[in-house]
């Protein structure tokens, strides 16, 4: 495996969000991860005290979901869902953003559903902001990230994808410019070879998350995107 494809391998986020999956499915994902030495798994918030026990004496990042996937939930049900994680196990933290308003414009709301999740994590843990971008418009895109930047989150990511579609290139390229260079782009959805990793990172994105890390790797068939 070449150098480069090591590098890419450290910002795969190994994911498995599907409503279906059993136990077998996190070992498998976990052992995975542990193989490959990706970032971190993202599993649904119930299979994050499974996923932190099988990956206790590593360093790869637990990571689980948050109001996800329509972001409609309220700030004080994220800030609840985010601490029970936590006190599972989980590490890092993806957050869907009340998409309803911030199309309404309420910018206040959006930012104290953002904050409630900041503030709910300690200090060493990562908090990415789905803003899904494929249901917005681009000055809506710019506006989701300004209100994440403020808000004191780590990254933002582009979809969860369970929507229209995942990233596009030109989605992160736009979000690296909305952020800055101090605040991490997670590209999600859609990301199936080195080709859409390289053309994503090339735009701006520190992370990718992917259901076809292993695929991407190795050639074996992998299941779909989420």
């Amino acid at each position: 495996m070449e150098v480069n494809e090591l590098n890419e391998i450290k910002l795969i986020d190994h994911t498995l969000l599907k409503p279906e999956i059993k136990k077998e499915d996190i070992i498998k994902l976990c052992e995975e991860a542990k193989e490959f030495g990706f970032a971190s798994i993202c599993v649904n918030p119930t299979w994050v005290a499974k996923s932190a026990e099988i990956l206790h004496d590593t360093d790869i990042k637990v990571c689980t979901v948050i109001g996800f996937p329509l972001g409609a939930n309220t700030p004080e049900t994220k800030a609840f869902e985010t601490k029970n994680a936590l006190e599972n196990g989980a590490t890092e933290i993806d957050m869907v953003i009340n998409i309803g308003a911030l199309k309404d414009k309420n910018d206040e709301l959006v930012e104290r559903d953002i904050r409630s999740v900041v503030e709910a994590v300690n200090k060493k843990t990562i908090v990415k902001v789905i803003i899904e971008s494929c249901l917005l418009t681009d000055e809506e895109k710019v506006r989701a990230c300004e209100i994440s930047v403020k808000a004191g989150a780590d990254y933002v990511k582009t979809s969860t994808g369970f929507s229209l579609h995942g990233a596009t290139v030109e989605d992160v390229a736009l979000m690296r410019r909305s952020v800055g260079p101090n605040i991490g782009v997670k590209a999600s959805g859609g990301v199936r070879n080195l080709k859409d990793i390289e053309a994503m990172v090339e735009a701006g994105a520190t992370r990718i998350g992917s259901s076809s890390g292993v695929q991407i790797f190795t050639g074996k068939v992998a299941t779909p995107d989420y």
